[in-house]
C-alpha cells in the first residue's frame, strides 16, 4: 500500500511542554506507548502495517539520525489500533548501512510492535522526546482519512540508539484516540 512521505520540517519539532498537563503526560511519557495503549484498549491492541520498505529518507530524518542527506533507510508505517480502530499513526526509520552493520532486521516485524522490541532490547536507549502539532495534510492519505474534521494533530518522536544504529520513531495521535480515551484533549 502506497503512502505519501511523512516529513514535517525539522523546525516544527520542539521539546517545550504544552499548557496541558494531561496532554504532556502522553506526549512526553518515556515509557512504552505500546504498553500504555494496550492497557486502554477495549477490543485489543493491534498493529496494522501500512507500508514498509527501503526508501530515501527525508532530510529531517537523516539529520535526526546523523546520516548523510538522502540516505537510504528502512521505513515502516503502521497504525496502532484498538481492534480495527486506528488510534496512532507511527513511522519508524533507520539507515540501511547502520541496520546491516547491527544485523537488525526490521523487515521481519510484520504485525508485531516495534516499541515492544525496542523496550525489551536492553541495549537500546531512548533519546529526548520532541513534539509538534502537525497539519493533517502532512500525514499520508490513509492517516488523513482517520483525521476527518481535524486540522491539527499532536505528534511526538524520539531516536532509539544501540551502538551506531539509530531508529527514529514518530507517533501521531489520531482524533479517535482522544475521542475514545480523553475527549477533553480533542481539538
Amino acid at each position: 500500500m502506497s503512502t505519501t512521505n511523512f516529513c514535517p520540517p525539522a523546525s516544527v519539532w520542539h521539546s517545550t511542554s504544552t499548557p496541558s498537563p494531561e496532554l504532556n503526560a502522553w506526549l512526553f511519557d518515556q515509557n512504552s506507548l505500546t504498553q500504555r495503549l494496550s492497557a486502554l484498549c477495549q477490543v485489543g491492541f493491534v498493529v496494522q502495517p501500512l507500508n514498509e520498505g527501503w526508501q530515501s529518507l527525508s532530510l529531517d530524518e537523516c539529520a535526526a539520525l546523523n546520516l548523510a542527506p538522502h540516505s537510504i533507510g528502512w521505513v515502516r508505517e503502521v497504525f496502532l489500533c484498538d481492534g480495527s480502530q486506528p488510534w496512532v499513526f507511527a513511522r519508524s526509520v533507520a539507515g540501511q548501512a547502520e541496520l546491516q552493520q547491527a544485523n537488525f532486521d526490521l523487515s521481519q516485524l510484520g504485525s508485531r510492535s516495534l516499541g515492544q522490541l525496542l523496550f525489551n532490547e536492553q541495549a537500546f536507549s531512548r533519546g529526548p522526546l520532541q513534539i509538534c502539532q502537525l497539519s493533517v495534510r502532512q500525514l499520508p492519505v490513509i492517516a488523513q482519512q482517520q483525521s476527518a474534521g481535524q486540522q491539527l494533530v499532536w505528534a511526538r518522536r524520539s531516536c532509539f540508539k544501540k551502538d551506531s544504529l539509530g531508529v527514529l520513531v514518530a507517533e501521531v495521535f489520531l482524533p479517535k484516540f482522544w475521542q475514545d480515551t480523553n475527549p477533553t484533549l480533542l481539538g
